[in-house]
């Protein structure tokens, strides 16, 4: 297995006293779309927040497979010269964590895991990749054509505008910073969950965070969550969906911050 180099953004100082947190992206976002909240809690943590594989300023690959892009996390570890950190991914980015915390426990103190559950899901994402390809690239002049023809597929700004932060401009050319045509053909693998090692489990402390507008997280997939997680804990957000730390971030921090053994800022 081969990792990637990883870009990231890295917040506050590094502490002996405290594990690092290394906070993922879901699909089709990037690091960027943490920064709220690392700005919250870089006082009293060091974070680093990656790109993931195909995603942002990191690098590409064919491979969209959970256990390569644990393993990109896994050398960003190592290269940080950290024993262990504290993993907090949403959604792909969960799974990530997820994986890595069942495979090398030894690097993960404790899991936080946000709305997103190690089974497999349904394709929601058909729409979305429909209008994304439907941009003309070679024709697109400002970044308002982008969003009207992704209109057609779409009605919610806040989708639109999160989605087209992938969208980049050099040198005259529009182009996407996803490797969108890996990602779309690697969707299966993306929606499921791989089969761990025999009898992988995570036993340090985990916390599942979701929203309870969201169906990610079901009671369905108890059985699965407390099988590979024995000492997990779930907290419901009020208020909140898929997108729980940017739609209820005050809420978001009090649930994260109480399950690190801190304050809220």
């Amino acid at each position: 297995m081969v990792s990637v180099g990883l870009f990231y953004r890295e917040y506050g100082r590094y502490n002996e006293r405290n594990p690092t947190l290394i906070l993922l992206h879901g699909l089709l976002g990037s690091s960027a779309n943490w920064h709220g909240i690392a700005r919250k809690l870089e006082a009293n943590h060091h974070l680093i927040v990656p790109d993931l594989r195909n995603h942002g300023r990191s690098s590409h690959s064919e491979d969209v497979g959970y256990p390569s892009l644990a393993w990109d996390v896994a050398d960003l570890i190592d290269e940080h010269g950290l024993d262990s950190v504290v993993l907090i991914g949403h959604s792909m980015g969960g799974k990530v964590a997820m994986w890595l915390a069942l495979e090398q426990p030894e690097k993960v103190a404790k899991l936080v895991v946000v709305d997103i559950a190690p089974v497999a899901y349904p394709n929601r994402f058909d729409t979305i990749y429909a209008g994304l390809l439907a941009i003309d690239l070679n024709n697109l002049k400002q970044r308002e054509e982008a969003d009207a023809a992704l209109a057609g597929y779409l009605d919610g700004v806040s989708l639109r505008q999160y989605l087209l932060q992938n969208l980049q401009q050099r040198n005259g050319e529009w182009s996407w910073r996803v490797n969108l045509d890996a990602l779309l053909s690697g969707m299966e693998r993306i929606l499921s969950f791989p089969e761990t090692s025999p009898g992988a489990q995570y036993l340090g402390a985990t916390l599942f965070i979701h929203g309870n507008e969201s169906d990610y997280v079901l009671a369905e997939h108890s059985q699965s969550i407390s099988r590979y997680f024995p000492y997990m804990r779930l907290r419901t957000v009020p208020g909140a969906g898929h997108w729980v730390y940017a739609e209820q971030p005050d809420a978001f921090i009090t649930a994260l911050t109480g399950f690190l053994g801190g304050k809220p800022q």
